[in-house]
């Protein structure tokens, strides 16, 4: 195989941090080097690949359709360079961390207990954990830029093993000052005439919302707003003016202490299952054991109300 004509990482970083930074004289910032030798290093990268990757429109630089396959190229290739450079680090100084990944909804919910607790349990361990949707983590995942992911949503990969956790449901809720508070019950017929603050549509929360529904050939929900944190719709809904389908984990502590009601929909019931997903390349891995058990172990019924 020919590696002679192979662009090289530093060429792939330019690209990189023009794009995401928004021109040449940041990403020359960013790199310590000057403008020129970052114009130079674009076109070393073009002409390894021979074709234009960036063209002017107006004041701006933009993406070429070729220069939009290799900059996703350079992510994902860096991505990996930084990865192999912490698992060497790992190899370096003792295999005891983990890069885990979670879902919005459970990264602000679940995870602060579990990584409060998982120290305490393990405290020669550490974990580097972020944040992300399900169809973002997925491929970190099954490309070993990630050994553990908690989601909502179970991964369909060969490289990636799953187990499930726990089960929950999706609930639908409001503020104490709504008018359906007072009543607690509607029916699947008048959801039609609420009106709902849900979470955007690329989240778990919502694919499964929105899947339930159209079993049950429900269309749209009225929805005036889209937002992409749980939190925020907790205090979105304290106006009184919506309602919202959350999981319950995402809203025990606003139930608990009587900043939200729940709302019984009869017959609608939508079961969540939480999964642990890990790379086959985990398998053996000291902390990624240490951390599921540690899961598994968690008595949820101190951040958990029963379900209703």
């Amino acid at each position: 195989m020919e590696y002679s004509n192979l662009p090289d990482m530093k060429g792939l970083a330019t690209l990189r941090a023009v794009v995401e930074l928004g021109g040449v004289e940041q990403a020359g910032r960013s790199l310590h080097i000057g403008q020129p030798a970052v114009t130079k290093r674009l076109r070393a990268l073009e002409s390894c690949y021979g074709i234009t990757l960036m063209q002017r429109k107006g004041r701006k630089l933009e993406l070429t359709p070729a220069g939009d396959r290799v900059y996703a190229f350079a992510r994902l290739a860096l991505d990996h360079q930084a990865t192999l450079l912490e698992d060497l680090q790992s190899l370096l100084h003792g295999h005891n961390q983990l890069r885990l990944e979670v879902t919005m909804a459970i990264g602000e919910h679940l995870l602060p207990d579990l990584l409060l607790n998982f120290s305490e349990e393990y405290p020669e361990y550490r974990i580097q954990s972020r944040m992300g949707y399900s169809r973002s983590i997925q491929p970190r995942l099954a490309t070993g830029l990630s050994d553990l992911a908690l989601l909502e949503l179970a991964p369909d990969h060969p490289d990636i093993l799953v187990q499930k956790w726990l089960e929950d449901e999706l609930t639908l809720v409001c503020a104490p000052n709504h008018p359906l508070s007072r009543d607690a019950r509607l029916s699947i017929d008048q959801l039609s005439q609420q009106q709902f603050v849900l979470r955007e549509a690329q989240s778990s929360i919502r694919i499964m919302l929105d899947q339930k529904l159209r079993e049950l050939g429900i269309g749209q929900l009225p929805t005036a707003l889209e937002v992409g944190s749980t939190d925020t719709i907790v205090e979105m809904l304290a106006h009184g003016r919506h309602l919202s389908f959350l999981p319950r984990f995402a809203v025990a502590e606003a139930l608990r202490q009587g900043q939200l009601r729940q709302v019984s929909v009869d017959p609608l019931k939508i079961n969540v299952t939480l999964w642990i997903a890990r790379n086959r390349s985990s398998v053996n891995n000291p902390v990624a054991e240490a951390f599921i058990r540690s899961c598994r172990n968690f008595d949820f019924r101190k951040v958990l109300p029963p379900p209703a």
